[in-house]
């Protein structure tokens, strides 16, 4: 088993007001092994009720899309940019 974070280049940004987004770029030789990775896993590990998932294999990349816990930029919003998700994939263990 490995890390994510060793496996790919994780990154989550921002992609709204109401998403935020996080990319797992991958090399040739480790897509298969992200993608085979399950949605809900990835939804466990983000704390996520609804996740939405973009494969793009001539890419290499897998993308996750999920509703923002409070609408950005709003007195409760704890993470503008959607940083912290990038971090929270790293370490799942594949």
């Amino acid at each position: 088993m490995s890390e994510l974070g060793t496996l790919a280049r994780v990154r989550s940004k921002n992609a709204g007001p109401f998403w935020m987004t996080v990319d797992i770029f991958c090399e040739a030789d480790t897509y298969a092994r992200v993608a085979a990775i399950p949605t809900e896993s990835f939804a466990t590990r983000l704390g996520a009720a609804e996740i939405k998932r973009f494969d793009l294999p001539d890419l290499h990349v897998v993308k996750l899309s999920l509703p923002r816990p409070q609408v950005q930029g709003s007195a409760r919003d704890r993470d503008m940019h959607g940083a912290a998700l990038a971090h929270v994939l790293t370490g799942m263990e594949v």
